[in-house]
């Protein structure tokens, strides 16, 4: 996958690239995973792991989120990771790439309102797969893979 996709920002990936994310996709650390059940952060991720995806948190906090450890960084994560969903302010993009490059990620997936070009520009040339301003549950949805959250 790595250099034969072209990065796509703002959400532009065709119908094709997007599955393939999907179909590939074991494990999604969720970066900004929240504990609190009415945060985009815990019910998206808590979706897409009924969906049977394995979601590894990423919280500052640490503890247990949707019954898995919280781990408080990406880089402590010790587990073979396929996407980062992100879930943080747009400050924090391009570390959060910097982090997923260095565990071996695949792709990094912006939540809406989360990302910024800089850090669109910085995975795509550590040749990652990008998606930037879409909701990995409701793309998911969307592409009829499940019922959306």
């Amino acid at each position: 996958m790595r250099g034969q996709e072209s990065t796509r920002p703002h959400g532009h990936g065709t119908r094709d690239e997007l599955v393939a994310i999907y179909d590939r996709a074991k494990t999604i650390a969720v970066v900004g995973a929240s504990g609190n059940e009415s945060k985009p952060g815990h019910f998206i991720p808590r979706y897409l792991q009924s969906q049977g995806y394995r979601i590894v948190p990423v919280n500052p906090r640490g503890g247990t989120i949707l019954g898995e450890r919280a781990y408080r960084s990406l880089r402590e994560v010790d587990v073979p990771v396929d996407v980062v969903d992100v879930f943080r302010p747009p400050s924090e993009a391009e570390a959060i790439v910097q982090d997923a490059a260095a565990i071996g990620a695949s792709v990094v997936w912006f939540q809406p309102g989360t990302y910024s070009e800089e850090a669109v520009g910085l995975a795509s040339d550590a040749g990652l797969m990008v998606v930037a301003d879409r909701c990995m549950g409701e793309t998911h949805g969307e592409l009829g893979l499940g019922p959306g959250p």
